[in-house]
């Protein structure tokens, strides 16, 4: 069975950190919340999967902390924590430098020549980067990629798991 790898969205950080005012997320048939997303993030961690903490969610979820109404040192802290545990690979999160190839030259054109498409069908650039981060654990063929998110529009993009072939019983 292969390694579940989960990619962090920021909606989905933001209520984890409780982030006043996205402390919750998704439609309302599918409400993400602290409790919802702590007791999943426990068991995936009990199963050992990978957290991805992918570069735009850092960098929108550090912009809600900054333009916050909370309490915003505490809460920079906390994300601070996390960064800290990305660069320093500390289970479960994946490093960031796995993510480098990603801000190369030539991913970044064909980003530039991609996004217009993905923009005109409400996929931000930020969102389109962490399809990137999905695709790029997906390509490796050895883990089960899920985009935890609380956007039905990120989660479209999810990529479907790769099936492998059962042997056969003589």
């Amino acid at each position: 069975m292969p390694k579940r790898v989960l990619i962090i969205d920021t909606s989905v950080l933001s209520c984890w950190l409780r982030i006043p005012g996205k402390d919750r997320c998704g439609p309302r048939d599918d409400l993400w919340d602290f409790d919802r997303i702590e007791q999943l993030l426990t068991e995936e961690m009990e199963a050992k999967s990978t957290l991805v903490l992918p570069v735009a969610t850092l960098i929108e979820t550090g912009n809600h902390i900054a333009h916050s109404n909370g309490d915003r040192f505490v809460l920079a802290q906390q994300l601070a924590e996390v960064l800290r545990k990305t660069a320093e690979e500390e289970e479960p999160w994946a490093a960031f430098e796995h993510q480098s190839a990603l801000w190369k030259v030539d991913n970044l054109r064909q980003l530039s020549e991609q996004w217009p498409k993905l923009a005109a069908q409400g996929l931000g650039i930020g969102d389109a980067t962490i399809v990137d981060v999905a695709k790029y654990y997906a390509g490796a063929g050895m883990f089960d990629v899920v985009i935890l998110t609380g956007d039905r529009g990120l989660k479209s993009f999810e990529p479907t798991p790769t099936l492998v072939p059962r042997r056969r019983t003589k």
